[in-house]
């Protein structure tokens, strides 16, 4: 970007928002910017981590761990139970 755009960059933002405001939207542009960063940050760590395992459970998808009972399909209310 040459000096000339940033010159008429900042005409068009003085005109847009007026000289009292750019202090509030340059703040705001700041805070944006950093949460977008620290965003950015935590996906790429989140990229990289290896994939972790919960912890004492070894049960897959679907399975039920011993002890406890799967309900079975149709064993719940039906939907003619209220009528008379």
């Amino acid at each position: 970007m040459k000096p000339s755009h940033i010159v008429v960059l900042v005409i068009v933002l003085v005109v847009v928002f007026g000289a009292s405001k750019l202090p509030d939207v340059a703040k705001y542009f700041g805070q944006s910017l950093k949460v977008l960063r620290k965003e950015m940050r935590e996906f790429h760590d989140e990229d990289s981590a290896p994939a972790a395992k919960p912890s004492g459970s070894s049960a897959q998808e679907g399975q039920v761990p011993a002890g406890e009972k799967k309900p079975l399909e149709g064993s719940g209310p039906s939907s003619d139970a209220g009528r008379a």
